[in-house]
This record gives structure tokens, sequence and C-alpha cells, in this order.
């Protein structure tokens, strides 16, 4: 059984992003999603897509298991954009809690990302992302997805 096994299915989300990063803001956007999750290689992948029919574009995570190290890396890409966007986030899960990071850029500015997937029954999970521009001194959360399962 695969980490991400307990998001295969078909999902309601709601969203919350900040309006601003990087500025103190606690001014939140918060909108609509559905998401629908698939697992492959026996659990050591999975893949969803998720749409935003409110913000005309849709998002695609593919997410695979280096067997020998134990890590998971995440990719995601956007209709927007049309590429797969690195570098991937790369971690684990321990004790239920996921975490996973990359050096990326954000805003033309150097940023260390973060995802955090937690709060996992078989009705709900969560998914953070948060920035640290301070060598992860401190993050800033940019971005919430809460999932409930439909059907």
């Amino acid at each position: 059984m695969g980490d991400f096994d307990f998001f295969v299915g078909t999902w309601d989300v709601t969203n919350q992003r900040l309006r601003q990063r990087h500025v103190g803001s606690d001014d939140w956007d918060e909108f609509p999603g559905t998401s629908v999750a698939h697992s492959f290689f026996d659990g050591a992948g999975s893949f969803d897509e998720i749409r935003f029919p409110t913000r005309g574009f849709s998002g695609s995570t593919v997410r695979i298991l280096d067997p020998a190290t134990g890590l998971w890396s995440i990719y995601w890409m956007n209709s927007r954009r049309g590429v797969l966007e690195l570098p991937p986030v790369v971690g684990r899960f321990v004790d239920g809690v996921g975490t996973f990071y990359a050096d990326d850029t954000d805003e033309g500015r150097p940023v260390r990302c973060r995802f955090v997937w937690s709060r996992s029954t078989p009705t709900s999970c969560r998914w953070e992302q948060a920035f640290s521009t301070d060598g992860e001194q401190t993050w800033e959360t940019n971005w919430t997805m809460d999932f409930t399962r439909t059907g």
C-alpha cells in the first residue's frame, strides 16, 4: 500500500490562497475545486487532476516513489503554463504527515518551498504550501486545500 493511497478517489476542494505573498498579508482568496486522484505502480505512483471552475484553469500532480531511498518526488503542472514544473518537491511521510521540500523561485526571488499533507481520514485531508525566504527560519503558508471526499 502506497503513502498516497488515501488520496485515491473524487474530492471537493476548498482552496485558500494568499492574495499577495511575501508582504505579511492575511488577505485570503477562497475558491472551490474538484479533484480526481488515481494510484499506479501498486501504490508507488499517484496522479491527480484538479479543476478550478471559477478560475478558468486546472492542474495535475504526478507523484513517484524512489524505492531505494523511500523518498517521493512531486511534480506539478497547470493548464495555463503547459509545462511540467521543476524542480519537484521531495520528501516522505512520517507518522501520517507528508513533508516535501524544494529550492525554487517565486516572483523572481529564491524560496524554499514546503508541501505538507496532513489530517488524512477516510473522508478528508489537507494540503498546504509554504515558502521561506530566510533559510527555513520562518515560513509563510500561502495556499491551503481542504479535501472532502465525494460519492
